[in-house]
């Protein structure tokens, strides 16, 4: 698991942010201009610009500049980095759910049969 420790760290850090998970959740609809990611939020352009450079660092975005635009775009493999170790933990906490159904259910199966 460590070989995609530092990634995920970065994925999470750019994602704790409000302002880059809406970001992310407009280029989850598809490619858009650096204009356009800005156009909700009530900031500078150079604030959006610095929301989108921790997105980039992260890998969770890409850009390019064609002309005068910079198009950002979701890079979809650094989400499925994060959404595959969110699944591991979940995995792991149904099992120990399920575990615990069956002894609590086996618990009150016993305790019942022993009743008078």
């Amino acid at each position: 698991m460590l070989h995609y420790q530092e990634p995920l760290d970065l994925a999470f850090q750019a994602l704790a942010d409000p302002t880059r998970r809406g970001m992310v959740d407009r280029l989850s609809e598809g490619p858009a201009s650096v204009s356009e990611l800005a156009r909700p939020f009530d900031m500078s352009l150079s604030a959006v610009v610095q929301h989108l450079a921790v997105l980039e660092a992260s890998g969770l975005v890409r850009s390019e500049k064609v002309g005068r635009v910079r198009t950002c775009r979701i890079e979809p493999q650094a989400l499925t980095l994060a959404e595959r170790w969110l699944g591991e933990r979940r995995a792991s906490w149904e099992r120990r759910f399920d575990r615990l159904g069956d002894f609590l259910a086996e618990d009150s199966t016993t305790s019942q049969r022993k009743k008078p």
